[in-house]
C-alpha cells in the first residue's frame, strides 16, 4: 500500500492535464477563477485607501430647530 505504482503516476498526470493543461474547458475556469482572485484582491487593496470627500458631496442632515416664538403660544 505504501508504493506508488505506474497506474497511480498515469492517474496524476491524467488529472493534471484535466486541471492544468492545453485549452481544455477545466483550464480555461482554471484561469478565469485566477483572474477573479486577482480581482479581488486588487478590490481590497484600493478599499484601504482613503477616498478624497468635495463638501459638494455632503448632505446636511442636522434636523432644523423649531421656532422659538412659535413653540410658545
Amino acid at each position: 500500500m505504501g508504493s506508488v505504482g505506474p497506474l497511480q503516476i498515469v492517474l496524476v498526470i491524467v488529472v493534471a492535464l484535466l486541471l492544468f493543461g492545453g485549452r481544455g474547458r477545466i483550464s480555461s475556469i482554471m484561469g478565469d477563477m485566477a483572474k477573479g482572485v486577482k480581482s479581488f484582491r486588487k478590490g481590497l487593496a484600493d478599499d484601504d485607501e482613503p477616498k478624497a470627500v468635495d463638501k459638494e458631496d455632503l448632505v446636511d442632515v442636522t434636523p432644523k430647530k423649531k421656532d422659538e416664538t412659535k413653540a410658545s403660544s
